[in-house]
């Protein structure tokens, strides 16, 4: 009853997560007739003859996405149900999926993640205190360097004699990050643009989000501003998301596929669809199959979990708050298999300052930062074997259900041991 009441009120407030977030103008929502397909075909076609078999549709070639043998085409929308004619004549192509473009953050994080996690306690109450409107960053800690709740309830601290992720490979998969953060800058060692064609090489964050993932997972521990799990990871920025959060599943899967070229190790993706498609698992698979860990957020709608995170191959991860209660806004399922810290978590925001947010988005970067940690300490970087260290250094929330906390909260000096 509690939880309803709570995701009610987000409604009416206009908080309500993923479901109700800003839309970019020239967005097309998740299943509406699209200008850009993804063709796939079969595995023995060759690159060349995918491109001069989308060029003879009639349909221009976008990007090519090897990782899943396919192209994207784009075409008039008049002419579109011409192309794919063409292209689902042909023995080459195994199927057509769409290609919709959709906001992967949704609310987050201009509403729900401004909100403090005791004012929606209190609101119900009837004593609700001011909400936080949204600014660019918080002023820096006034003086030393702040470890954040949530990298004190992982026990981050009590790995780092051991290891702090030195040259462990991490990318985010986000909307790019702030490289000159002082906090963060001497970890980044790269990037990737799927938003800027002309440069894609322009991972710059323009929208936040994903500077705040990273400053979870790699904010230097250098007594200053705050720390991250893995403070000494290498940290690469994926850039496919633009300004508003907004990206086509294309642009999702190049990122995804930049990862697997360039022999990343653990990926973070704090973001998520309501619905998946055929591309987007497929994509999902090849990285496990090319053993890259991907940690994904389990989404903020306080229902199913979204996607990628739904697929087998991803470890999805849910929301806790302080008290180690789960979080009204986290998804739940089977599919959980961790939770962490993910209510007023404070990070490193563009500009050179630092934002608390809330979110699973908040959440997913405690555990890849633990896995970093695992793979820096024990060697074992394959998906399975990071998911059973991880496991074993995991403690269930007494009185949570297992499909809202997975194996519950890992702890850092377990995963190093």
């Amino acid at each position: 009853m509690l939880r309803a009441m709570r995701w009610l009120v987000a409604v009416v407030l206009g908080l309500a997560p993923w479901a109700a977030g800003p839309r970019a103008a020239a967005e097309e929502p998740l299943g509406t007739a699209a200008s850009r397909r993804i063709v796939v075909f079969n595995e023995a076609v060759s690159p060349a003859a995918r491109l001069a078999i989308a060029s003879q549709s009639g349909g221009s070639v976008v990007r090519e996405l090897r990782l899943i043998n396919a192209v994207v085409v784009r075409a008039p929308k008049a002419l579109l149900q011409s192309v794919e004619s063409k292209l689902k004549a042909r023995s080459e192509v195994l199927r057509i999926d769409d290609d919709p473009r959709v906001n992967w953050l949704g609310a987050l994080p201009s509403s729900v993640a401004e909100v403090p996690w005791p004012a929606m306690d209190d609101f119900l109450k009837g004593g609700m205190k001011p909400f936080r409107s949204p600014k660019a960053a918080d002023p820096a800690p006034s003086a030393g360097q702040d470890t954040p709740w949530g990298i004190a309830r992982v026990n981050a601290p009590a790995a780092w004699a051991v290891t702090k992720g030195k040259g462990v490979k991490v990318a985010v998969v986000d909307t790019g990050i702030d490289f000159d953060h002082p906090d963060l800058k001497a970890n980044i060692a790269g990037g990737w643009s799927a938003v800027d064609t002309e440069n894609p090489q322009n991972y710059k964050d323009d929208n936040g989000h994903g500077t705040h993932v990273a400053g979870t997972i790699a904010a230097l521990d250098d007594a200053a501003g705050v720390v991250g799990v893995a403070p000494e990871t290498t940290l690469y920025a994926v850039k496919v998301l633009d300004k508003n959060g907004s990206g086509n599943f294309s642009d999702v899967i190049a990122g995804m596929e930049w990862t697997v070229t360039n022999k990343m190790v653990v990926v973070n993706m704090s973001l998520g669809a309501s619905k998946g498609n055929e591309a987007l698992q497929a994509a999902v698979e090849a990285m496990a199959k090319a053993g890259v860990t991907l940690v994904a957020a389990a989404g903020n709608n306080g229902g199913a979990v979204g996607y990628p995170a739904s697929y087998p191959q991803a470890i999805a991860i849910s929301a806790s708050g302080p008290e180690d209660k789960v979080a009204y806004f986290s998804s739940r399922g089977p599919q959980i298999a961790f939770i962490g810290p993910g209510v007023s978590i404070q990070s490193t925001s563009m500009g050179g300052g630092y934002r608390a947010l809330s979110g699973t988005s908040m959440s997913c970067p405690h555990v890849a930062g633990l896995a970093a940690l695992a793979v820096a300490a024990r060697g074992v970087n394959d998906p399975d074997g990071l998911r059973a260290v991880l496991r074993a250094a995991a403690t269930p929330i007494p009185g949570v259900p297992v499909e809202e906390q997975g194996a519950g909260v890992i702890d850092a000096a377990k995963v190093v041991r």
